[in-house]
């Protein structure tokens, strides 16, 4: 008895048709994980990633409804929201009511927050580099295009 079970265990299975480390999903999360972890490390500030992404486009953009800033950072309503909030309590942004339409929120950055994203863009661009270190100019180059096909 003990040989046949030593006959089954060295009888290797076949190959599932659902390999979880070769599914794209599966992969970006790693590739995520390891960006978020180079990321905490190296920005230099109490920042996570979507405040960061909402400081940063403001000061690519400029003022804008709460809604806008959400769609141009992928943050879905409720999100964006509580990203602004804990932003606005640390002084580095502000909202105000729109002129033109009294239910819309613009969000603005405050003096603060203007010098938080000029002084932290260097590190972000840092972050990016070793994101990318692995990857040779050409391959860097694919891989964005390869993404922004995706997105």
């Amino acid at each position: 008895m003990a040989r046949s079970v030593a006959a089954k265990k060295s009888v290797k299975p076949a190959k599932p048709s659902y390999v979880l480390d070769e599914q794209v999903g599966f992969i970006l999360r790693q590739v995520w994980q390891r960006h978020s972890a180079i990321f905490a490390r190296d920005i230099g500030t109490n920042l996570t990633p979507t405040q960061w992404a909402a400081l940063s486009k403001l000061a690519e953009t400029g003022p804008c409804s709460q809604n806008q800033l959400g769609r141009l950072t992928a943050m879905d309503v409720a999100t964006i929201k509580g990203v602004i909030d804990r932003l606005s309590a640390r002084g580095l942004t502000e909202t105000s009511q729109d002129p033109e339409d009294g239910r819309r929120l613009v969000v603005s950055l405050t003096r603060a927050g203007q010098q938080l994203a000029e002084k932290v863009a260097p590190n972000a661009l840092a972050i990016t580099r070793e994101t990318l270190a692995p990857l040779d100019a050409k391959e860097r180059e694919l891989l964005m295009v390869l993404l922004n096909k995706l997105r």
